[in-house]
This record gives C-alpha cells, sequence and structure tokens, in this order.
C-alpha cells in the first residue's frame, strides 16, 4: 500500500493560501530544501486539483534556472489533476481524474510505488480527509499569521488518531511536522 501524504506549507493559524507574500519557492534554507528533496525522491506522483495544477504549470513547467530542483521533479514525476472539465493538460505525465476520482485514488495507493503527493488543492485536501485516504500531514509551518484564507482542515473535521512522527525546527524560524493518521 501506498502512502497518501498531504504536503503543505502553513501558517501558525493553519491556513494554506498563500496571501500577502509570506512564501517564496526559490529563497528556502539548506535544511528545508534538504528536506523537500528527501521527500520528491520518496514520491513517484503527485496529485492536485486544476487551480494548483494550472499554477504549477504555469510556473514550474518551463523554468529554466529553478534553484531547488522543483521544476525537473514536477516534469518528470506522474501528475494526477482533479478537474471535471480540464481536457488538454498541456503538461506531459499527467492523467485527468474526473468524477469517480476518490476511488481511483483509491486504487492508485494500492497498487506498488513510491508516496502519492497532495500539495495546495485545498478542495481536494479536504475531500481526500473526508475520505480516510490521507495517510500522512506533512506540515512546513512558516512563522507567519495570516488572519485569513483557507484552513488547511475543512470545517467539522475533527480526529484524534494523529501521532507526531517527526519535527524539525529550522534556523529561519519555520519548522517541518510529519503526522500518521492511525
Amino acid at each position: 500500500m501506498r502512502t497518501l501524504a498531504i504536503t503543505e506549507n502553513i501558517t501558525l493559524d493553519g491556513r494554506i493560501d498563500m496571501i500577502g507574500g509570506w512564501f517564496d519557492d526559490q529563497a528556502q534554507d539548506g535544511e528545508l530544501l534538504a528536506e523537500n528533496i528527501r521527500q520528491r525522491e520518496a514520491a513517484d506522483a503527485l496529485l492536485v486539483g486544476r487551480d494548483t495544477f494550472e499554477a504549477f504549470r504555469g510556473y514550474w513547467r518551463d523554468l529554466d534556472d529553478d534553484t531547488t530542483g522543483v521544476s525537473d521533479y514536477l516534469n518528470r514525476v506522474r501528475k494526477y489533476v482533479v478537474s471535471s472539465t480540464l481536457e488538454d493538460p498541456g503538461w506531459g505525465g499527467t492523467t485527468v481524474l474526473r468524477t469517480d476520482w476518490l476511488e481511483q485514488v483509491g486504487t492508485l495507493k494500492s497498487e506498488d510505488g513510491g508516496d502519492i503527493v497532495c500539495t495546495g488543492s485545498v478542495s481536494v485536501v479536504h475531500a481526500l480527509l473526508d475520505a480516510g485516504l490521507v495517510d500522512e500531514l506533512r506540515l512546513f509551518q512558516y512563522p507567519v499569521v495570516q488572519g485569513e484564507g483557507r484552513p488547511l482542515f475543512p470545517d467539522g473535521y475533527a480526529t484524534r488518531d494523529l501521532r507526531l512522527a517527526e519535527a524539525v525546527a529550522y534556523g529561519t524560524g519555520a519548522g517541518f511536522q510529519r503526522w500518521v493518521l492511525t
């Protein structure tokens, strides 16, 4: 069984919308970048919603001066985009998941392979949590209180079945936490 991990950049107040420019994907410190690389090497599938997919495609697909390695990773990883309207993804290695996408994700999890990572994609994350398909939460938390924006967890979602598997503090004030849903 593959691991489905939600990986998010998140504020102290639990927001994953990046309002106000608090996150710069090209300005990560060395330790944080090393953790991102470690996670990318364990993953062979990316699951996102249409908005996140289009933002990634518009920024990362043709980026020549990427110092993080994200562009190379995204260009080679198998991408799954949840959309009922996207016809031509315009990015190699992309499969569009339609109406029965939660079932398709369940099937994908049961196959052999590396981690399946979902990032951004608030409505997709909420649906995955509600469906009980999430195995891990990987949170890169930044010392920012945003006060607005969409939260990681949907209203009404509750669980006590979490175990902290890893926690790291970086010199920049950011931290990483890996939570396993048990």
